[in-house]
């Protein structure tokens, strides 16, 4: 069950034994979400209930699951807490919830630790994150064209949220220095824009890609750069980009943090200091200039398909 946060139509879809339903919370809320919710789950009596992507849905499965006598597993993927940290009622029945769902579960050791703090004497289980399959290593040059960027120029890409909470004033600084060495350089970002960002002129926005053309993004840059800064927010922030880059095979540059420290484990190499715009364009610089690193085997969508199948199992 999804919940849409556009005015249109709920829609149903079956495939096999996969069915979706996406309601919309407008005009008048999610109020017509929480309903048919329930009254699915006292149709067909889930064995487990599962709440993921944000501390509402955690929050309501946890609850649904009580009123349909089911299970309930949480599934978190940031510290929710750090979004909006003065609306104190939705953090406390966050906790309430995670003390209450049978089992929890969080991409990262780091994130699981700070969840564990509401779960006294009960584990918070670490389920990584996993890419699509459609992230694989493609042609750079044919990758290139279909998005319409250059060929004759090396590319540092970011792909992400454009916000002043990511540090991206500090990859602008980093590029200026780059460019003052490479020349033939671009800086090509994608992503949501935050009005309170003003991008310098020498970085080129496409805007925000549909999710089918993000492959070809990522398998177009000589270096992905993930940004973030060591706050209550990037210190539990295990970026989806960085493992689709990992996966396309695509160098990266990453902001040190708890959780990329995690990820990237024998690769400390690649990580430079947030806010430090001279470490990071020295990072660039050597991974513009070398190989691809090994980052070593990654869990697919099977892997931890069976890793969840065996958390459910033994709950």
């Amino acid at each position: 069950m999804l919940l849409s946060y556009k005015l249109e139509p709920s829609v149903y879809k079956q495939n096999c034994n996969f069915h979706l339903h996406s309601i919309s919370a407008l005009p008048w809320g999610p109020g017509g979400y929480v309903k048919e919710a329930k009254r699915i789950a006292s149709e067909i009596h889930p064995g487990w209930i599962v709440g993921f992507s944000d501390t509402w849905y955690g929050i309501l499965a946890e609850w649904l699951a009580r009123q349909s006598s089911a299970k309930s597993i949480i599934d978190a993927y940031d510290n929710y807490e750090s979004y909006i940290p003065w609306c104190k009622p939705l953090h406390w029945a966050w906790r309430k919830a995670l003390s209450r769902a049978t089992t929890v579960t969080a991409v990262g050791p780091g994130l699981a630790n700070l969840l564990t703090k509401n779960r006294p004497g009960m584990p918070v289980e670490v389920l990584p994150m996993a890419t699509d399959p459609e992230f694989v290593p493609m042609d750079k040059k044919a990758c290139r064209q279909s998005l319409g960027l250059p060929t004759n120029k090396k590319l540092i890409g970011y792909c992400g949220s454009i916000h002043p909470t990511r540090g991206l004033k500090t990859l602008f600084e980093a590029f200026s220095l780059v460019k003052n060495k490479l020349g033939k350089v671009e800086l090509i970002l994608t992503g949501r824009k935050s009005r309170s960002v003003s991008l310098p002129s020498f970085a080129r926005w496409i805007g925000y890609l549909p999710d089918d053309k993000v492959p070809a993004f990522i398998n177009s840059m000589d270096v992905l750069t993930v940004m973030n800064k060591q706050s209550s927010f990037g210190n539990h922030s295990y970026p989806a980009k960085l493992y689709e880059a990992m996966a396309c095979e695509v160098p990266v540059v990453a902001a040190s943090t708890l959780a990329t420290e995690w990820i990237l484990k024998e690769n400390k190499d690649l990580l430079f200091i947030p806010g430090d715009a001279a470490d990071l364009s020295l990072k660039i610089l050597t991974s513009i200039n070398y190989s691809i690193p090994d980052y070593g085997p990654q869990k697919g969508w099977p892997e931890i398909a069976t890793s969840l199948d065996q958390i459910l199992r033994k709950n």
